[in-house]
């Protein structure tokens, strides 16, 4: 009885023009209403009815976008929300492992876009520490192991993570000397994450390393999406912090030398090992995948 109790009230409205209906067509029948009592009765019944339909299609569009707000999605659809989130970023927050998919697509697009609007965009990028060989070698054997794990994931030892790393700071202290309106922040991390995350000022997504994986999309309106910005806030401030202003004086080329990137890191107190050789170093120059300052408005 409280069920049913509980469905009445739901549907107070549709019950009311239901009664109302069978009751005014027992009336009718019997003669007891007039036609002009009748008329007057269909129509405070169909006024229900629309009332009733109105707030069953208000109550499913809201359901829709509830369902919409917190979603799985898969590796396209999560390309082209980062892709589409970049062109109006003002902010962009990153916890991931090397930041691989971070300096080849996301920082580029994200500087594009803000040269090309004329304002400023701030990054938040908290990465391994590559200086951490044991950290390193703990990522490289958890990437060989999973199962979508194919080319130079498979074969990624400690030494390649570490050049990722490396290469991700190269690239972020690249762009900011050349767009000064790139305001970006690097904390390295001696805790590794299996998870990436990009939170952008309309949503927080959550994807894995294992690419047959889906993500999770979480929208700004959303109480996790907050609670995830407190989270890599939290992380972000038990890093450790990179001074960028140590390499104001110290200019890369568009194309930086071996020599240039080894000193960069001295400044930054990021030290390449010794045993790491010039050609090692060239790798890592080729893995930060600068643009052609020939062909691309990045130049001096």
């Amino acid at each position: 009885m409280r069920r049913f109790g509980h469905w009445l009230i739901g549907n107070a409205d549709g019950t009311l023009a239901l009664f109302i209906a069978i009751s005014v067509g027992l009336l009718g029948a019997a003669d007891v209403l007039g036609s002009e009592q009748v008329d007057a009765a269909i129509l405070l019944t169909l006024a229900l009815l629309a009332t009733t339909l109105l707030r069953d299609r208000q109550i499913a569009a809201a359901n829709l976008a509830r369902a919409e707000a917190v979603r799985l999605v898969q590796a396209p659809e999560a390309e082209r929300l980062n892709s589409e989130a970049q062109r109006e970023a003002s902010v962009w927050i990153f916890k991931g492992g090397t930041g691989t998919h971070l300096r080849t697509v996301t920082l580029r697009g994200c500087v594009t876009a803000a040269r090309e609007a004329n304002r400023p965009v701030r990054m938040q990028i908290e990465i391994l520490d590559p200086t951490d060989t044991q950290l390193c070698r703990r990522y490289a054997e958890y990437r060989a192991g999973l199962r979508s794990a194919t080319g130079e994931s498979a074969e990624a030892s400690p030494e390649v993570i570490s050049r990722n790393a490396f290469a991700t700071i190269l690239a972020v202290c690249w762009y900011r000397q050349r767009f000064v309106l790139l305001q970006p922040e690097i904390g390295l991390s001696r805790v590794m994450t299996t998870f990436r995350w990009d939170i952008s000022p309309t949503f927080a997504l959550m994807t894995q390393e294992d690419r047959n994986a889906p993500g999770m999309y979480f929208d700004h309106t959303m109480s996790h999406y907050r609670a995830y910005q407190r989270e890599l806030a939290m992380s972000f401030e038990q890093s450790r912090r990179l001074d960028l202003s140590r390499i104001d004086e110290h200019r890369l080329a568009d194309e930086p030398t071996p020599e240039q990137v080894r000193r960069l890191f001295g400044e930054l107190r990021v030290d390449i090992p010794l045993s790491v050789g010039d050609n090692d170093v060239a790798d890592i120059i080729r893995r930060a995948a600068l643009p052609d300052t020939r062909r691309s408005r990045f130049g001096r």
